[in-house]
């Protein structure tokens, strides 16, 4: 409880907490404390929430009028700055719960929009920040008091009888289409970039909020990446060199952490700067194996993999932090529920280099081990191979030339074609990469099992 003396000492709004639950829901082991952990983010002191269950939510203000009479008894007592709302509400949910406890009213998503904005570095984290948050504003701007630009249209723009809410509305979107077409361009300049290295092999970090991601991507590349014990740390793509043992270097990247229920305008927004991830050959899933939500944190970035349709992918799950678990029957019980799975600590080392093992090997999965034969005077063949694969040996027999390649399957396939014929280098198989081949199938799956047994 905060009292009204140590109020005055805190440089910081004092907000109450608030989360309806309704039936197809799964509740967390504490409702609210993810909302926490996003309000302290914010710079907020929280000293109190309420939660209620409901079939539906109240259409006036979402959560009834008794709960509505309790919460204001409640924000008077606490001298509260901001209710946060563990829900998305709309703009006349808060307009009427601010008129009626006469507090400023905060939903999930404006509080994560505020997030992001504080956290944004960089240019691209910017515009993807702000075209997220005028998105969420342009239907709530009729409870705006404050414009958001008094920039007059021009001669004969402006009619006689309109009104300021209409050019702040048109202001909006004019705005929300400049900075789609800005991202758009940024995105293609970054898949261009991303394109373009070479034939490294890229991994990618993904996972919940606060997972470790950070602080493991410097414990593997050395590099001297913000790694703080706080929700949001990073909203920038980072990319480092990492020497993998007995592969060579990749690429690793650090990405935005994700979270239950992430504003769909936001995935939208942070489309380009998630382009390492949809390009990566492999994303490490690090999940918070110590915290006692970690089934519904590894559910939710499922969800928003799906959402950026990359859930296909190969993905390898690390459950980090197991040097915060003190009840070795939590491990046990995550790792039968998830037997590929590696447990390591970012923090300590532990199961790192069981960590590089798999990756290496999940690397291994995307290569293919070929002989190429075609032309000998077949220039663009020979330079493409030199360029995208590692050539293990080559010899000549008449007017033709074999290469054993060990290659990249994204690579083989673009080099399929009438006077090359690609043969796989263990079974002799000969592959077709423009027809269905169920023997190559058979061959790849029987591979497969004998790698993981």
């Amino acid at each position: 409880m905060l009292d009204r003396d140590k109020k005055k000492k805190v440089d910081r709004e004092v907000a109450y907490l608030v989360r309806v639950i309704f039936p197809d829901e799964v509740t967390e082991t504490d409702p609210l404390e993810e909302l926490e952990g996003l309000a302290e983010t914010a710079g907020s002191l929280v000293v109190g929430g309420l939660t209620q269950r409901r079939e539906r939510p109240d259409s006036a203000t979402f959560i009834g009028s008794g709960k509505v009479s309790e919460l204001e008894t409640l924000v008077k007592f606490h001298a509260v700055d901001v209710i946060i709302f563990d829900n998305d509400l709309s703009p006349a949910q808060v307009r009427n719960l601010e008129q009626a406890i006469k507090v400023k009213v905060l939903d999930r998503t404006e509080l994560i929009l505020d997030i992001f904005a504080t956290h944004a570095q960089t240019y691209e984290s910017r515009l993807a920040v702000e075209l997220a948050q005028l998105e969420y504003s342009l239907p709530r701007l009729k409870r705006m008091w404050t414009h958001l630009s008094r920039i007059k249209m021009g001669v004969g723009m402006r009619g006689p009888g309109e009104k300021q809410l209409e050019v702040d509305r048109r202001l909006v979107e004019k705005r929300i289409s400049e900075l789609r077409t800005e991202l758009r361009s940024i995105e293609d300049r970054r898949q261009r970039q991303v394109q373009s290295r070479g034939g490294r092999m890229k991994v990618s970090l993904v996972g919940y909020t606060n997972a470790g991601k950070s602080t493991l991507m410097n414990y593997l590349t050395q590099a001297d990446v913000l790694a703080e014990d706080k929700l949001f740390a990073t909203l920038d793509t980072r990319t480092r060199r990492w020497h993998l043992p007995s592969w060579g270097p990749v690429l690793l990247s650090d990405t935005v952490g994700f979270i239950r229920r992430l504003p769909h305008g936001l995935v939208a927004s942070f489309r380009a700067t998630l382009s390492e991830t949809r390009e990566a050959d492999l994303l490490l899933h690090v999940a918070d194996a110590s915290s006692p939500d970690v089934l519904h944190q590894i559910a939710a970035v499922y969800e928003v993999l799906k959402e950026l349709e990359i859930e296909e992918k190969d993905t390898l799950l690390v459950l980090n932090k197991i040097d915060q678990i003190s009840d070795p029957d939590v491990l046990t019980r995550l790792l039968d529920r998830y037997p590929f799975a590696v447990p390591i600590s970012s923090k300590t080392g532990e199961g790192v280099p069981e960590l590089t093992q798999a990756v290496s090997l999940g690397l291994s999965r995307s290569f293919l081990d070929l002989e190429v034969e075609g032309d000998i005077g077949d220039g663009r063949l020979i330079a493409y191979l030199e360029k995208h694969s590692e050539v293990l040996d080559r010899r000549f027999e008449d007017h033709r030339v074999c290469f054993h390649v060990r290659i990249a399957a994204k690579h083989a396939g673009r080099i399929a074609q009438p006077s090359v014929v690609l043969r796989d280098f263990e079974s002799g198989h000969v592959i077709d990469f423009h027809q269905p081949d169920p023997e190559w199938e058979k061959i790849k799956r029987r591979r497969a099992e004998r790698e993981v047994s």
